[in-house]
């Protein structure tokens, strides 16, 4: 075993200490404020791999913890930068906390990407988070929820509100004229029919898009200290999403981790525009990385990054029948990958 795997493994399991970070002056200056339509696509088609495979449609996270390293996180970080991540909504919820310029999101499979162009159309038909979870999950809006309406207020009241057929086909058609009418999005048939497929689960599934944790009960965790940090927890952070994917700056990207192009095209672009990583949520994929050999062609994709001493890594390891969270200091532990 090498002294690079045993660090990565003490890092996973929360076993080492990560001192704070000095902070950056600047992170991303010269990243577009807005990224036009095709720009936006652009990106997504020269930057992603070819469809890969995984054992399930992964439509929601099945970490309950994850938000106990965002108080750390955010004491580490600053605002402005770039945030890359994996997988479907918790990247919304650690988005929200550290406010980067740009957000890109990588996944092995091509379905995560169509989940995240939905979530880009809802946001942005959304005025408010009531109605983004009346849009996502085709239910009524039930009345006297407003802007101070907590998490639990929320999905305690669409918990009594049926999925209604005739709203799920309005919203489908909304979502899809979203991404191909007012972004002319160059969707296959097959990317179509899939966005189709995930939006029914929302609507078919419900809440329990998994067995569990439920959506509602991913929405309404905290934190350890009690407080919910949830993309859906305050209007402000909801806002700030709305914000994000409205100017095209939430990128969905097809790409093995141990892949030969997404991670490094990203980082080429990021350091074309003078912009530094702010975090990079991992979940525990690195797991599977060590399984298939291709963890040291991770560390090296990842070592091209424009990176700097606060550069933080969220990583998931599975530990007391649940998923932990925890960070580690990005340069650091790309040091020894060897060459490139």
């Amino acid at each position: 075993m090498t002294r690079r795997f045993f660090l990565a493994v003490g890092l996973a399991l929360g076993l080492i200490f990560v001192p704070p970070a000095p902070r950056p002056a600047a992170l991303g200056a010269q990243l577009p404020s807005r990224l036009s339509d095709q720009d936006f696509w652009q990106i997504v088609t020269e930057s992603s791999e070819p469809n890969g495979f995984f054992r399930s449609d992964t439509l929601t996270s099945n970490e309950l913890w994850f938000q106990y390293v965002i108080p750390d996180l955010v004491s580490r970080t600053r605002p402005g930068g770039a945030y890359l991540g994996v997988g479907p909504e918790q990247n919304f919820t650690y988005i929200a906390a550290v406010r980067p310029a740009v957000a890109i999101l990588f996944d092995i499979r091509r379905g995560n990407m169509l989940v995240h162009l939905m979530y880009k159309a809802l946001f942005e038909l959304a005025k408010d988070r009531a109605d983004f979870v009346s849009m996502l999950f085709s239910k009524p809006r039930p009345a006297g929820l407003g802007p101070t309406s907590t998490a639990s207020e929320l999905f305690s009241a669409f918990a009594n509100s049926a999925a209604d057929e005739a709203l799920y086909g309005r919203n489908l058609k909304a979502i899809e004229d979203r991404l191909t009418k007012t972004h002319g999005l160059g969707l296959s048939a097959g990317d179509s029919a899939g966005i189709r497929y995930v939006y029914h689960a929302f609507y078919s599934r419900g809440f329990r898009l998994r067995p569990l944790p439920t959506y509602a009960e991913l929405m309404t965790e905290t934190d350890e200290a009690g407080v919910n940090r949830s993309y859906l927890a305050t209007e402000a952070g909801f806002a700030f999403l709305k914000e994000l994917e409205s100017k095209n700056l939430v990128v969905p990207v097809v790409g093995d981790f141990g892949g030969p192009k997404a991670i490094r095209a990203v980082g080429a672009y990021l350091k074309a525009h003078g912009a530094t990583v702010t975090a990079f949520y991992l979940s525990n994929v690195e797991q599977y990385l060590y399984q298939d050999g291709k963890w040291t062609a991770f560390c090296r994709n990842v070592a091209t990054l424009p990176l700097d001493a606060s550069s933080m890594f969220i990583r998931s390891s599975s530990r007391g029948g649940g998923f932990v969270s925890s960070l580690g200091v990005m340069a650091a532990e790309v040091t020894s990958c060897g060459s490139f």
